[in-house]
């Protein structure tokens, strides 16, 4: 026999009244398949906060409408922990997958991501909120709408469980859950995509990080939002919406060639758009060309996600301003001709040629030629000679003109650390004022 006693339906009533006024079809955080049941739920158990959408003013409301305490209210929001398209979004919306579900069942080639956001959009079709949309695949949480409902973070919405709600207020966040293992196939595979190295773990003085299925996460419960994870972080994926990026970050990438747009004319001459492909099969010598230099085709230039580098003149040039030091393109240029260096104000020399005097100056006329000038007038004994060519260890360089000035060929070059900020916020799917 069925002793449970119904809800008083007045009370039910004045409950409902007071709720978003949108159901969300059984996939919200409450757990209930209607509002009804909810607001039923809520006078039966006296859980004034049990609707997840609903503001602090409201679960105020409902607590003197049914005369219970009231209780804090939970002030969440969306936020898709995936920011790349490595798991085949072009691919899948072509073969007309109609679900997330759907596109997850018909399963991933190789090379793509198998965790990440396959952009159908079954998120925004539960959403009541006119909280998210999808443009070419990248699905975005318009935060000033999101309730916090948690109908898209539902298991049965999103088959990869990567939309988590986290506090409003947060200001970082990992935009990443791949489970991958293999940390050199998760750079070939996605920009964005976490090598779970642990060095945020490692220097959260909150302990608020941890490994979890070979990617961060956050514990927002103990994050304070300070920078100590955004600027260990090798790839530089977690998103600091507190700080300016541009003055946190440790190192960015430097070019070790200046060498003109000659090779690059040539290369392309002869049909060539790959660097790894004008590497393996053309030789450089027989064109008059440097063998160590910049081939010039953007190897780089793609792979980096920022717009931090791009091909000038025919050479590889890096834009402090916009480069993070994620690494992408160090891995990505054949040559090795990109290293990284540290993120203040020094001299560097934009040559890594091994060749002789002759052979340097007969192809280029801006190659370091060992002279040993700077070497020798360097007051902070700063600069080395590498392999023919000069090498300032950025570490000791004080950034005094010394070098510059009595460099004969005039190619060291300063880098100025920018003032303005370049915030990561291609990487943060929340876009404030959408």
């Amino acid at each position: 026999m069925n002793t449970k006693c119904s809800a008083p339906a007045d009370l039910v009533a004045k409950v409902l009244e007071l709720l978003p006024g949108v159901d969300c079809a059984g996939y919200g955080g409450c757990g209930k398949a209607t509002c009804a049941e909810c607001a039923d739920a809520i006078v039966s158990e006296g859980k004034v906060a049990l609707c997840p959408a609903c503001n602090q003013e409201a679960v105020d409301a409902i607590a003197a409408a049914i005369g219970a305490e009231t209780a804090e209210a939970k002030d969440e929001i969306a936020f898709i922990a995936c920011s790349g398209d490595a798991a085949g979004k072009a691919r899948l919306a072509a073969a007309g997958c109609k679900s997330c579900k759907d596109a997850v069942e018909a399963g991933f080639q190789r090379g793509e991501c198998k965790s990440g956001c396959v952009g159908i959009g079954s998120c925004i079709d539960v959403c009541k909120f006119d909280a998210m949309s999808v443009a070419d695949g990248d699905v975005s949480v318009i935060s000033s709408k999101c309730t916090g409902c948690g109908a898209c973070a539902n298991a049965n919405v999103c088959p990869q469980t990567i939309i988590r709600m986290i506090p409003r207020e947060a200001t970082n966040f990992i935009p990443c859950s791949s489970k991958e293992e293999d940390d050199d196939l998760t750079r070939k595979t996605c920009g964005f995509g976490c090598i779970a190295c642990g060095d945020c773990v490692r220097a959260c003085p909150q302990s608020a990080i941890e490994i979890i299925d070979n990617h961060a996460v956050i514990d927002y419960d103990k994050c304070v939002g300070c920078e100590a994870c955004t600027v260990k972080c090798k790839k530089k994926i977690i998103v600091d919406t507190l700080h300016d990026l541009t003055k946190l970050k440790e190192k960015v990438a430097f070019v070790r060639c200046s060498g003109g747009k000659k090779p690059s004319e040539v290369y392309k001459s002869l049909g060539y758009t790959d660097c790894q492909a004008v590497v393996d099969n053309v030789d450089p010598k027989e064109y008059g060309l440097c063998t160590t230099g910049c081939t010039g085709q953007g190897n780089c230039t793609r792979v980096c996600r920022y717009g931090a580098i791009e091909v000038v003149d025919g050479t590889a040039k890096v834009d402090p301003d916009k480069c993070v030091g994620c690494k992408d393109c160090t891995y990505a240029c054949p040559k090795g001709l990109i290293t990284i260096v540290p993120y203040k104000g020094a001299k560097m020399v934009p040559c890594s040629s091994t060749a002789d005097y002759e052979d340097k100056a007969a192809v280029c006329d801006s190659a370091c030629i060992a002279c040993g000038d700077c070497k020798a007038n360097c007051p902070n004994g700063a600069i080395y000679a590498e392999g023919a060519h000069a090498v300032v260890d950025p570490e000791i360089c004080e950034n005094c003109n010394v070098c510059q000035y009595v460099c004969s060929r005039d190619i060291i070059k300063e880098r100025v650390v920018p003032e303005y900020n370049y915030l990561q916020r291609e990487a943060l799917k929340i876009r404030e004022g959408e």
